[in-house]
């Protein structure tokens, strides 16, 4: 089989970089133990490494911006490179703290040979700001060494890269310390010298744990990767370098977040009508933000309209330090309607929806009434304002029998009879229930003035007229 593994060598520092717009010296700290764990380029520049002190870097820096690690935020963020990952392949495995595993095997044919499936992989690593290292391998834990000691390569060809693992250094196998110290006082300088070696002159030298390692890269025995299924909800966490005490400056970062939910409804080939936006405050509880859009949507551009305009409702409790956008109801996507007759716009009912999402963002969610339907023959009391609801799928209106749009606030008397009488009469009689009786003959009527109108005859013999058709 041919594995692909990805090394991201600061996986946490390139989040926290990919969602700030301004440049500055930057470091992932150890507080406790008051180490730098993670500097960024323009910190390294400054003379600062990896397993530094924090007062001596700030010495070197005094305007260093220190982002504290946290173990389960690298957890999180490694996922969130599975999700895309995912994408490409079926089968991928986490490797925490910093690596991703991928069969390719089976979907080279997929994606038209071993050097399209990398330089797509090359270009979602670009797109995403990410620093990553790749190399293939005829087993995981041979791809794995490959893309640590940054000495990987394009290839499906099996011997040369069973050449390339057996040129990697001791030093680059993975192994202990104390380990690489013994084979190197034997003279060991690859892993070609070791793998030459008889097998019970190694195993009686190595430890139970190291020959297996050995083993696993060599291929000589299994080593199985459990595979990462992707949760059934879209979930992506970021975090600021720096406190935003604006709520105009969190929609630079929620326009790459927008883009990666759009890009996950694209690939599930569904739409989603309900977004939850978690802002976290440093000393506060969270805001929490719940988008309801009119209809299922999948574009990041309405999306972030609708946040934008809730923002500008919605003034900020505290300076926000990270976001969370989370979405657990996802909708199955009908098939697309088409544009207007040139082809130059939206579909109606995108459109629709579209107005209704931005004036309940902005007015709220009971703001908007609609006229529906009450159960009642009495043509003044049939109609009532109710809360807009979405539509149910296969649900009708009914058979009405022909109403006129515009009803009168009150029954005017007729003047002059109608010139033509063009349908009727319809009995309505009713109301006996509320002590509002009504019993009349309805007629479509044309006036003398030659409007289209709705009349009825009561109980008394009196004309009235009721509605006007447009």
């Amino acid at each position: 089989m041919l594995w692909i593994y990805i090394h991201f060598p600061h996986l946490l520092l390139d989040h926290v970089r990919s969602n700030r717009s301004e440049t500055g010296p930057l470091v992932i700290g150890d507080v406790q133990q008051q180490f730098v764990y993670q500097a960024c380029p323009e910190a390294r520049q400054l003379g600062i490494q990896p397993s530094m002190r924090l007062k001596t870097a700030i010495s070197l820096a005094p305007d260093l911006t220190i982002i504290r690690t946290a173990p389960e935020r690298e957890q999180q963020v490694l996922e969130q490179q599975a999700r895309w990952l995912y994408r490409y392949a079926a089968h991928v495995s986490l490797h925490p703290p910093h690596g991703l595993v991928v069969e390719a095997s089976s979907v080279n044919r997929l994606h038209g040979g071993m050097e399209n499936l990398w330089q797509k992989l090359s270009q979602a690593m670009e797109q995403r700001r990410l620093t990553g290292r790749m190399a293939a391998g005829l087993t995981p834990k041979a791809a794995q060494q490959m893309a640590r000691a940054g000495t990987g390569h394009c290839s499906d060809d099996r011997k040369f890269l069973n050449l390339s693992l057996r040129k990697l250094s001791i030093h680059q196998a993975g192994l202990p310390g104390k380990t690489m110290e013994r084979l190197t006082r034997l003279g060991l300088v690859t892993l070609d010298d070791l793998f030459s070696l008889p097998q019970e002159e190694v195993a009686r030298r190595l430890e139970p744990e190291t020959l297996r390692l050995l083993q696993q890269i060599e291929g000589t025995r299994p080593d199985p990767q459990t595979a990462w299924t992707p949760p059934h909800r879209f979930f992506q966490h970021l975090d600021f370098a720096q406190d935003i005490e604006q709520s105009a400056g969190l929609l630079f970062p929620l326009q790459r977040l927008l883009g990666e939910l759009q890009d996950d409804l694209q690939w599930r080939q569904q739409d989603t009508d309900a977004l939850l936006l978690s802002l976290h405050h440093r000393n506060q509880p969270e805001t929490r933000l719940e988008l309801r859009t009119a209809g299922p949507e999948h574009r990041a551009t309405s999306f972030l309209s609708l946040i934008r305009l809730r923002l500008e409702q919605q003034a900020l409790a505290a300076p926000v330090e990270g976001l969370t956008l989370s979405v657990s109801r996802f909708i199955d996507r009908d098939r697309p309607g088409g544009g207007d007759l040139l082809g130059s716009g939206p579909p109606p009912e995108e459109a629709r929806q579209d107005l209704i999402s931005r004036l309940q963002a902005r007015l709220g969610d009971q703001a908007l009434r609609v006229l529906a339907s009450h159960a009642d023959h009495r043509p003044e009391k049939a109609w009532t304002q109710g809360r807009l609801r979405k539509p149910v799928p296969g649900a009708t209106s009914g058979d009405y029998s022909l109403r006129p749009l515009w009803l009168l606030n009150a029954p005017q008397p007729v003047i002059h009879l109608p010139e033509a009488w063009l349908a009727g009469p319809e009995r309505i009689s009713g109301g006996w229930w509320d002590g509002e009786r009504v019993q009349r003959d309805y007629y479509i009527a044309r006036l003398t003035s030659g409007q289209l109108a709705w009349i009825f005859r009561d109980v008394s013999g009196g004309w009235f007229i009721h509605g006007l058709f447009g």
